[in-house]
């Protein structure tokens, strides 16, 4: 009997990977014998080289292409490096995002004071940033008939969240991209490509760490907030999220497509 689970051999691609979340992500699709395409800004370039060398140390196969998931052409050209060394693009997860200060309204401030340049810049980037991709590297699914692309979601996609006004717009704006593209790539190229998004719940990484913690390492009044909605009364670690990846990017899913996945230890799911 095949194995649906098996992703050996799939070409995965990933933007946004050198941060904490995607270096535990693109490790564990090499461990499982996909070969994995690390996508990450010009000045991570260290870091992406570095984890691609850990990849390959491990028995993995890895390569690392800077990026800038808003510019087209540069896309084009990651497009063009893929395909000439693998010739396919089987799994597409378009993690790049991120927030700024400056798009928040902390306690202290109103909506009046926040920086709707800010707001633009982290929309453009957490939407546009998802788009873009899509749009390039998608052409391959529709030449092979099959593919599956994973965006990432939030919990501030779910339910608004304090002080995130525009990170929490942006990502509720992937959100309706997911399922609006589902039905697109299915119905004008058929059922074998997917579009899923996944929703984790609270994790310690650098984009947030300045809201969860003081600078002892103690948590801030946001992070008891949090855990005290959070049934397992705790952050997630980034290992936690593998399997459902591994889940929408394999076989096991193949009817799965426009849905959004959520892995925050019962965040979304807690009322009082």
């Amino acid at each position: 009997m095949k194995n649906l689970f098996d992703v050996t051999g799939k070409v995965v691609v990933m933007t946004g990977a050198s941060g904490v979340l995607g270096a535990s992500i693109v490790k564990y699709f090499a461990a499982q014998g996909a070969k994995v395409v690390l996508l990450d800004l010009e000045r991570a370039a260290e870091l992406g080289e570095n984890l691609v060398n850990e990849i390959k140390a491990d028995g993995g196969e890895a390569c690392f292409f800077p990026t800038n998931v808003l510019d087209k052409e540069i896309l084009e050209k990651n497009y063009a490096q893929i395909m000439e060394k693998y010739g396919k693009i089987d799994v597409l997860l378009n993690a790049a995002g991120g927030n700024m200060a400056s798009a928040t309204v902390p306690p202290e401030k109103t909506i009046f004071d926040l920086d709707i340049d800010a707001v633009k810049k982290v929309s453009e980037l957490n939407l546009f940033g998802t788009i873009l991709p899509t749009m390039v590297f998608a052409k391959a699914m529709v030449e092979q008939k099959k593919g599956s692309i994973i965006n990432f979601s939030s919990m501030s996609a779910l339910r608004p969240l304090t002080r995130v006004a525009g990170y929490g717009v942006a990502k509720a704006a992937v959100t309706n991209w997911t399922k609006y593209l589902c039905s697109e790539l299915a119905i004008k190229f058929g059922e074998g490509l997917r579009v899923n998004a996944l929703a984790p719940g609270f994790l310690l990484t650098n984009q947030n760490r300045a809201l969860l913690t003081n600078e002892d390492g103690s948590l801030t009044p946001r992070s008891h907030t949090i855990l005290g909605h959070t049934p397992f009364n705790r952050f997630l670690e980034p290992e936690e999220l593998l399997g459902t990846l591994h889940y929408l990017a394999s076989d096991a899913s193949q009817a799965v497509t426009g849905t959004v996945a959520v892995v925050d230890g019962g965040f979304d799911a807690f009322s009082i």
